[in-house]
């Protein structure tokens, strides 16, 4: 049975996560003969962004076709300095919206 990652994830253990996606995410496709090179700017540029508008700060990543990997630590004395978690919130939907146009 899987269990949530509150239960899973303790920042008092550990301030530091490894994150994984598997997609397909940049590269040529084979399949389609498309070239999503691109993208993988598009994913640093999201990663900048992460970093910038919460409070965790990206140790190290790397992107790959297929998948990506990070290694994001949580800084938890500035979590706990928060009093603008709405502005940032806002922020990043914001900068979505935007994007999306």
């Amino acid at each position: 049975m899987t269990r949530p990652r509150a239960e899973r994830v303790s920042p008092a253990d550990t301030p530091y996560n490894h994150c994984v996606r598997r997609a397909f995410l940049c590269g040529e496709d084979k399949f389609t003969d498309t070239d999503y090179s691109h993208r993988k700017a598009w994913v640093l540029e999201r990663f900048a962004l992460l970093d910038e508008v919460f409070t965790i700060e990206l140790c190290a990543y790397a992107v790959i076709s297929h998948h990506y990997h990070q290694v994001a630590h949580l800084n938890s004395k500035k979590a706990k300095s928060l009093n603008d978690s709405t502005k940032r919130w806002l922020h990043l939907v914001v900068f979505l919206r935007v994007d999306e146009k």
